[in-house]
Parts: C-alpha cells; structure tokens; sequence
C-alpha cells in the first residue's frame, strides 16, 4: 500500500531519531555509513536551496501580472493588495510577538554544539529607508546570481507590474507564456525535491538527534505549539473581527459557507488545489460576483499567505534562539519584511513554506550547517501545521474577497 508523503516523513523521522541515538552512543566521526546518511540530508536541503530563486522570481511575476484589466487594477488591484499585504503583516506580527514571548527555542543547544556562530554576518539596518535602498537592485542579473533575496522580489514585483502596461499583446503574451513554461518546470521541480523530503528527513534527524540528543524534541513542540497558537489568533480572532468590522456579518456565517473550502485546504495543503472550491464557495454561499471572485481569489491564491508569512517569520526567530543567536529589533525587521515580501512568491502545493523559509533566514544572515539542520528537523512535524496554515491562507482569501466585494456594495449572504 503506498503511503501518503506525510506518513512517509514521520516514518522516516522515527527511523532517522533510532539512527541518531544509535550513532550518539559510539564514535561517529570516522562511520562511513553515517557519513553517508548525513549526505542524504545535506543534498535534500541543497535541492531545496536550488529551486529557491527559479521558483520566487517566476511566481511573483506571473502572480503580479495575472492582473489583466489595467482599469481593474486601479480599483479592485489596489483594495485587494491593501487587503492581502494588511492581513499578512498582521499575521507576521502575531508570529513575532509570540516566538518572542514565548521562546520556543532557547536552550536547544549550546554553541559548542554547532560551532561558533559569528554574528557580524547578520545583517542589520539602521532605519527603514535602509531596507527599502537594499531592495531595490544595481544589476538585477548579479541579484539572482548571488541570491540577493530582497533585490530578487523588488525585480520581481515591478516586472509583474510594469508587463501589464505593455501595448502589444503579442510582446506581453510571449514573454508571459515563457515565464509560465519555466514556473511550471520550476513548480514541477520543486514538487519532486519535496517527494523526497523522507530520505532527507532521514538524513537531518540521524545528523540532528547524534549531535544533541532527543531534547529537540521538546523545542520542537514548543515551535509547534508557538506556531499552532498563532494560527488560531489569527483564524479564530483576527479574520472574524474583519468580517465583523468590514462586513458586518456573523463570522460564523462566513465559516459556515466557506465550510467545504475550509475542508479542502486542511486535507490537500495547497492553496492552488483548493482554489476551484474556494470560488465556488465564496460564488455560490457568500453572493460575491463572478468579477470579484475571479479577480479576488486567483490571486490570493497566488500572493496572500497569511499562514505562511505567520511560519516564516516565528519559524527564523526559532532558528536563531535554538542557535543562540540574539537578532535586535533592526534585524527582526528585517525578518518581518522579507518575510511579508517573501509570503507573495510562495507557490501555493504542500511545504512551500519550508522553501520559502530559506529566504528569511539567508534576508538577515542566517547562513549555516546548523540552521539547515534545524530546517530540516522542523519539516518532520511540518505537516500538520502545512495543513493549518493553508486553511489560514485560503480563509484569508474568502474574507478579502467578502471584504472587497462588501466594498464595491454587493449584497452578500
């Protein structure tokens, strides 16, 4: 019987922590055959790290420009990007103030456990107009070479923009249709690599629990528990308070018609696959029109990840206190807008959110073996959270799309 990806990572998590508490109990240095495991993992995270900037720079673009009517844009485009980078800094905000309340990750190692970690490669800004010098790129062709991330997005974002006001079709459909061709080979990339996650899964705990022991444990629940918390305040608090000041309406309401959606995004973990019945739903059960919908929710599904901006930004300041590595408000900053810019270009299929993870941890300096490792180790427990996050991303969607289409006075429910 085949086993489901996610079964397969917990199997292999388990078979990679009996591996690990085996090769911490003899000398492993000179092992060949853990060697060997470790290699596995090493190279499952390199795949990762590959498809990083094929994958961002081909999603944002086709996200962006996905917008065809330029007299659409100046409307519904600018209530819906307010919405969607409103919702996702909220949601960013909640995963930073509670991985900093809560700490799930000091104590988790020492550093003579990990090596050193020298902290004059983190990068650091003195104000927000430092930031918004560093996106914009000398050579845009040195920034995807070099993996510039913030250059990359700002390229990125503007190319969308700017490929809508182009006169000729013919220009804009060609150059759009190569942009698609390579996101799909990319996207199509990206979902092999994730297929092996297992065999790297494997490799990551036999390396992580050798190395530290089975306390990771414990700081990876905290890190699910941290993360779980904040899905919840913004699920259950954050959206139902928009659909309540916006909408006026019950949220319950809303719930209860996006219901199936809802269903679908927990089961599938991916937005893209749950999008035809998140427009059926906010089409038939929230009264929202055709135009708002087909506008509204392709592109949610796209760019607003409100439950993936939450894990990326807790996720890195969990990286950085298991590493104990202090990062000031400057370099939490920066976490937070890599993290809302970063949030835009994550393709909508399961564990995405892992890829993009990379990009908010190599934004602000995180650049080692050990904050691979401890990737790699959080994506054992990642599904359940994947499944978590992606009914936050597509819920986010319905409620911009009621929001939206309250704003442009449709009668809803």
């Amino acid at each position: 019987m085949k086993l489901q990806l996610h079964w397969q990572i917990i199997i292999c998590m388990l078979l990679g922590t009996i591996a690990g508490v085996y090769f911490n109990s003899i000398d492993y240095t000179t092992n060949n055959l853990y060697a060997l495991i470790i290699l596995l993992g090493d190279i499952f995270i390199r795949l990762l790290k590959m498809v990083i900037v094929p994958l961002i720079f081909t999603s944002i673009i086709i996200g962006i420009s996905s917008i065809k009517d330029q007299s659409r844009i100046g409307r519904l485009g600018l209530k819906t990007f307010l919405y969607y980078m409103g919702t996702s800094l909220i949601a960013i905000l909640i995963g930073l103030t509670l991985a900093n309340l809560i700490q799930p990750g000091m104590g988790a190692v020492t550093l003579d456990q990990v090596g050193a970690y020298d902290t004059s490669k983190l990068s650091s800004t003195s104000s927000i107009l430092d930031i918004l010098k560093r996106m914009i790129p000398l050579n845009p062709i040195q920034a995807l070479a070099s993996g510039d991330i913030l250059g990359i997005i700002f390229f990125a974002i503007f190319f969308g923009i700017t490929m809508n006001f182009i006169r000729s079709s013919d220009s804009r459909s060609n150059i759009k249709g190569l942009i698609q061709s390579i996101y799909d080979i990319v996207l199509k990339m990206t979902q092999v690599i994730i297929k092996c996650a297992p065999i790297g899964v494997f490799g990551l705990m036999t390396r992580t629990v050798s190395n530290t022991g089975l306390s990771i444990f414990k700081e990876l629940g905290m890190y699910a528990l941290t993360i779980g918390l904040g899905l919840s305040i913004h699920l259950f608090i954050v959206l139902p308070l928009i659909l309540f000041i916006f909408v006026r309406v019950n949220p319950m309401v809303h719930f209860k018609a996006m219901a199936s959606a809802m269903v679908t995004a927990f089961s599938t973990s991916s937005s893209s696959a749950t999008l035809p019945v998140t427009m059926k739903c906010v089409n038939e059960n929230v009264k929202a029109s055709n135009e708002v919908t087909s506008f509204v929710l392709p592109m949610g599904a796209t760019i607003n990840m409100d439950g993936t901006a939450l894990y990326e930004c807790a996720g890195v300041l969990f990286i950085a206190q298991a590493l104990g590595i202090h990062l000031d408000a400057s370099q939490q900053f920066i976490v937070v807008i890599t993290a809302l810019l970063a949030s835009v270009g994550a393709a909508g299929i399961p564990s995405a959110g892992l890829v993009m993870l990379f990009i908010v941890t190599d934004a602000v300096g995180l650049k080692s073996d050990a904050v691979a490792l401890w990737v790699g180790s959080m994506l054992a427990i990642d599904r359940p959270l994947d499944m978590f996050r992606t009914m936050v991303n597509i819920t986010s969607d319905s409620v911009g799309a009621s929001v939206i289409a309250k704003s442009e006075r449709e009668h809803l429910y």
